[in-house]
Parts: structure tokens; sequence; C-alpha cells
């Protein structure tokens, strides 16, 4: 092999390497045959360089060629050559150059492949994790990784040029209540006892901030057993950040200079200095969502008034009962057929909506008009209505009434979402952020009757409402904040708890014992009681972040090695059976459904 080693990589070769005899190392992309003259399109991750194997070439040479196919790994030693003015390639990094081969070994041949290794193959999801590592080599899938990496770089070099110090926390951790369900490992050691695997750095960045290192980051490797989405996976990284001494607004800061540097380094794209911020119950109103898309605007608006002086009966209803009407301009929607509008109701009812009302506008701009659907019952207010919402002529009306606020702004918030889409509205060239503050510290979960943290138990209220925290908890504002990105959370954070006293008040109101509490969590109030400083984070998502930084729309297009929708890999074929053997090690016995003994 090392008569074969490569000189240089096939994105390498340029015109003033012409005349110089180079090796170069790769996969056969393509292969085409002209009048006796072969043409071998040679590819690694670096590029691609144009071989050819001329028709006066040595037997043995051509016979070599001859045998070649898409994906043989190959050496190919000879003399670069500049390319006739008319056969260069401006579309290739080496367009300008071709090697002439004078010797070609084949490092290993390729079975008959599953499906063509193309710049975006058409294979479908499975076939393509099952024979992932061939899926890796297109030219997609390589520039989405080197992107990945690249971000990692640049998120190390930011972190570390702030005074940030990379500290590892650990794999194997208790079992505490975060949200998702634990992935379990079994002790051999201690019969019946676990480790979990960490859903998130939580716990160790907090105790690494009582510790004194007040500045910490990691590229954490985190897991939950919940079912996977286009944008989860069961094991997933984030950029764990936490910091001491530090208010809301620094941790918002640091993280707008921390993502201004890794979208200038990897897209050379320069971010606005700070990004808007939007309060919970602003995001909720306006857009319906927690997550909204601010590539595009179609806000909801308030159709109270217009409900209320109207004969439509649902509508005043749903106001009498302390509920909402909401409305939807769609620009240019008045095009939509009868058919599209009932698709647009479908999804507005999948958010609990109880139907989707509809009007056009019509008319002059002097005096316009509502038309079809709803229009009956609102066309003495067509005036003030198309100024009220900002509509003209060809625009489309949709509203949703509904007893419960939250279910008309969701439900609508959900339509518009999907028009954004319909509509081509959210370009993924375009990086949209917002901040989303002030959420609500507590949620009621109605099935089981109580409070419960709306995003972890560990995130501290807001100073005015320490006073009435018990009193009035779905009150209570936490000092929380989430970056979205193009609709998408790309990070979540909080300045954290640090005094114990408050601490257990946050798990009373949840309905965490007190004994619980100091079993599942004594530790950490114990630590806070020497001297833990104020201290607050924020954990971006690498996974999300490369997805959208690559414009795709799942994250499995940027994991090396992704699950699939049922968290199996079928390459591998885990999650995968174990024997009796390693079974009795752990002390585990394995039970089927009726619960005997498997």
């Amino acid at each position: 092999m090392e008569n074969y080693k490569r000189t240089r990589t096939c994105g390498e070769l340029s015109a003033a390497d012409a005349g110089t005899v180079q090796i170069l190392n790769g996969w056969v992309y393509r292969k085409r045959d002209h009048g006796g003259i072969s043409f071998i399109n040679l590819r690694d991750r670096y590029g691609i360089t144009q071989v050819v194997v001329d028709e006066n070439a040595d037997e043995k040479l051509l016979a070599v060629t001859a045998e070649l196919r898409n994906e043989y790994c190959i050496a190919v030693c000879g003399t670069v050559r500049l390319r006739p003015d008319s056969m260069k390639n401006s579309g290739m990094t080496t367009g300008d150059v071709e090697l002439l081969a004078e010797n070609i070994v084949i490092l290993n041949k390729c079975a008959v492949l599953p499906f063509l290794i193309e710049d975006e193959t058409g294979a479908k999801d499975e076939l393509r994790l099952k024979y992932r590592y061939l899926d890796l080599r297109s030219p997609a899938m390589q520039k989405r990784i080197r992107l990945r990496s690249e971000i990692t770089f640049a998120v190390r070099e930011w972190m570390r040029s702030r005074g940030f110090y990379e500290i590892e926390t650990p794999t194997f951790i208790r079992s505490t209540p975060e949200g998702a369900r634990d992935y379990l490992v079994p002790s051999r050691l201690y019969a019946g006892k676990f480790y979990a695997l960490p859903q998130s750095p939580q716990l160790y960045k907090q105790l690494l901030m009582v510790a004194g290192f007040d500045k910490y980051f990691q590229i954490a490797r985190c897991y939950r057993d919940e079912d996977s989405r286009g944008d989860r996976q069961p094991e997933f990284t984030q950029i764990d950040i936490e910091m001491s001494f530090v208010s809301r607004d620094d941790v918002l800061k640091m993280t707008e200079g921390l993502f201004f540097h890794v979208f200038k380094k990897c897209l050379d794209l320069e971010l606005p200095a700070e990004f808007p911020r939007l309060s919970y119950d602003e995001a909720m109103e306006s857009y319906g969502t927690d997550k909204p898309d601010l590539r595009f605007d179609m806000k909801l608006r308030d159709f109270s008034a217009f409900a209320a002086a109207s004969g439509f009966e649902a509508f005043k209803a749903a106001l009498e009962s302390g509920g909402a009407v909401k409305a939807l301009v769609v620009p240019g929607g008045a095009a939509y057929s009868r058919r599209q509008i009932e698709e647009l109701e479908a999804h507005a009812k999948i958010y609990r909506a109880k139907g989707l009302a509809w009007m056009k506008i019509a008319g002059t701009e002097a005096e316009p008009a509502l038309e079809g659907g709803a229009a009956k019952f609102f066309a003495a207010q067509a005036a003030a209505i198309s100024a009220g919402l900002g509509a003209k002529g060809g625009d489309l009306i949709l509203v949703v009434a509904d007893s419960k606020r939250r279910t008309a702004n969701v439900s609508l918030g959900a339509v518009r979402t999907r028009l954004g889409a319909d509509l081509g509205l959210c370009d993924p060239a375009k990086f949209r952020f917002v901040w989303i503050v002030d959420f609500p510290l507590f949620e009621f979960n109605e099935e089981e009757g109580h409070w419960e943290a709306a995003h972890h138990l560990f995130s501290c209220p807001q100073e005015q409402y320490h006073a009435n925290m018990e009193a009035d908890p779905g009150s209570v504002k936490g000092d929380l904040y989430d970056l979205v990105l193009n609709g998408y959370e790309l990070a979540s954070g909080s300045i954290r708890i640090h005094d114990p006293e408050l601490q257990k008040r946050v798990f009373k109101v949840v309905g965490l014992a007190e004994a619980e509490a100091a079993q599942k969590f004594g530790f950490l109030t114990e630590a806070f009681s020497y001297g833990a400083p104020p201290h607050g984070g924020i954990a971006p998502g690498l996974d999300r972040l490369a997805m959208l930084m690559s414009g795709d729309s799942s994250i499995k297009e940027v994991i090396a090695f992704p699950k699939n929708s049922f968290a199996q890999n079928p390459m591998d074929g885990s999650p995968g059976a174990v024997d009796a053997t390693q079974l009795a090690e752990l002390h585990l016995a394995l039970v089927d459904e009726s619960g005997k003994d498997g």
C-alpha cells in the first residue's frame, strides 16, 4: 500500500500542478467510456478529480479500467494535465485539470449497491439508515457532517475565547424526574439498583457553579426515552452552558454573541447584534405558539369586537363564556378553493378547534365587500373588518372561536404555520431569531389534578412573584427564556434557584413531598447551603442548529448514525436481545406482556 499512498486529495489539484506526477486515493463516483477513452470521476471527502485513461494505454491498465465499477476503492498514479479550454468544468474545484492515469490499483471492490450514491439520493430513509456508511459517502451528507464539525469547532473557539472551561459531567447518574422517561442502566455490582443516562447535565452544571467554576460549557450527550420526531432523537447533543453572578440579560447577550460568531464563521452570514424579544403571552396572542416562525408576518388578530356586533351566535357564545375569537388574514388567499379551506379546517381541528370560519375580501378598496363562508353574518361590517385587520381585495380571512382562549390561539397558530409552508414563505436560507421570555413557571395538569413545573424544577420564579407563589401558582412567571429560530426551539434556559429554601418551596408547589425531594435532590439542596452563587444558563441544541444551518427539516440528516422513527438502528439492529448469562449478571429477568417470566 505504501507505493500507492496518496500525495494529494481529490479536491486539491489545480493548474499549478500541471506536469507533476501525483497519486490519488478514492472511490469511483462515475465512469464513462468514449471512443476507447475512459473518464473516471474519482471522489473522496475533499472533492472530485477527473481521471483519464487514454486509448493508447498499456493492456494492463486498460484491463483494470474495464473492471472498475461505481464505488470501487482505488489508487491512481498519473500526470496532471490542463484540460482544453472547451472542456474545463467551472462547477468543479479541480475543473481546470485532469489526471492522466499511468497506473490504477484496485484497493477494494464494491458489492452491488443497494442504492445509487448521488448528491441527494432518492432512496427511502429506512434503506439509507440500514446502509448509512454508504449514504454518508454522498456529497450532500459529507457536506452536512462537515458543517456540523465546523459548528462544533466554532462553538468551542468562541467559548474558550470568553474564558469558559469545557468540563465533562457524568454519563451514569441517579435517576431524577426531568419530564421524560430515563434510559436506565442496571448495576452488576449492586443488585436491583440502576444508573440513568442523563436527560441533560442540569444538576451537575449547577453543582459546578457551587464549586466556583463560574463559566462552564460542554458539548453534552443527552438521552430521553421518548418517541422520535423529525427534530428529535432518543440520543442528542446540546451545547450546555452555565454562568455565575449573571442576570437574564447577561445570558441572552452571551448567546447572541455565540451565534453571531458561529454563523459568521460557518456560513459567512452576519446576524443582528441583538435578537428581538417577545413575552410568552405576546407570542401566544400574535402567533398561537411559543415557537413562532418570523420569516413571515401573518399575525393573529383579535376578532372579538366584530364577533360581538354580529349575528353569529357561535362566536358570541365563545365570548360570553370567557373565550376568544381570533382571525388570520391570508394575503391572496381568496384564490383558495373550498377543498383547500376544508383541509385547513381539518388541520385546525387537530388542535381542538371546533371549526374554521372563513370569508373573502371582494369589492373595491373604497367599498370592500365580504363573500363566501360566514360573510353573511359580517356583511354590514365589511369596511371596518377590512380596515381593522389590514385586509385587502383578494385576501382570505380565517376565524376560530373557542371558549378557551388558548385553544383559539393554538389552533389558528397551527393553521398559520401550515400556510407559511404551503405559500412558500419559509425560505431555509433566511434565519429569523426571536427570544421568548416570561414563561409561566407552573402549569396545571388537569388529568392528575396538580401543579407541575412548566420547564424544570430548578428555574427561578421572578422576584415579584416570590411572596404569593403558593397562593397563586398559575400567575407566577419564571426567569425563563427560549431562543427560537425559524419556528424551532433552538435553545432553552433560565436563571436557576440558588436558595435552598426557595427550592423547597417550588418542590412543595408541585406536590413533591419533603422526604421524596430529599431522596431525589437532597445532594443539590445540600450543596446550595454551602454558599451557592446566583447562576443561570442555557442549552442550545447542536443537532437542531446544524439542521437549520444546512437548510434541512430533519435532524437525522446531520447525525452520522441516527435512529429511525421507532428508536431503532436498522444498520446494527439495536436495540437487540442479550443472552441469559448477561441478564443473570445484572440480576435481571425478562417477563412477557402477561407478567410471567420470559
